[in-house]
């Protein structure tokens, strides 16, 4: 067991980060989302152990139909609702992770790191409050469908996500 944490920690340190240009209006953004990560070693241990199994250690879920987060969770930051709905996922609210902040960074890992290209300018990072307040909301399956549509349709009218963000990956 010791060893598959090990090697899923190898993995987790060889996660190739979308690159932003030095004069990228984002970078700054996401420079500072990945500052607030505390123990970033562990947030991407954590993603590995936690998400890769379903939306890929780099962020490429296809051809799962899983949403792709590579270059596309960002946009979901842009309004408060969308970013409640990250955390109200089922299983990012009833996640194993019971610490707050371990979680918070987790996800700032998740939306700055693999999302980063997709962050608008001025994007605030999860804090271990917003992520306790809103797992509090958890959605259920029934509803994933339903909120996925609306929150999406928000992220191409307010936030800027291209029309292909309907899809689930690029290509589909």
């Amino acid at each position: 067991m010791r060893l598959i944490a090990l090697a899923g920690i190898a993995v987790a340190l060889a996660i190739a980060v979308p690159a932003l240009s030095a004069g990228d209006p984002r970078a700054e953004t996401v420079a500072k989302g990945l500052a607030a990560i505390g123990d970033p070693e562990l947030a991407k241990a954590d993603y590995v152990e936690h998400c890769a199994g379903c939306h890929g250690v780099q962020g490429l879920s296809a051809p799962a139909k899983l949403p792709e987060l590579r270059g596309r969770v960002g946009y979901m930051m842009c309004t408060a609702d969308t970013r409640a709905y990250l955390l109200r996922l089922p299983n990012i609210a009833k996640s194993r992770i019971s610490d707050n902040q371990q979680l918070a960074d987790m996800l700032n890992f998740m939306v700055f790191g693999l999302g980063g290209t997709s962050i608008l300018p001025g994007t605030k990072p999860f804090t271990a409050a917003e992520v306790g307040y809103e797992r509090q909301f958890a959605l259920t399956s029934a509803s994933l469908v339903r909120e996925r549509k609306r929150h999406v349709e928000t992220a191409i009218g307010k936030c800027g996500a291209p029309a292909s963000f309907r899809n689930f990956y690029s290509g589909n």
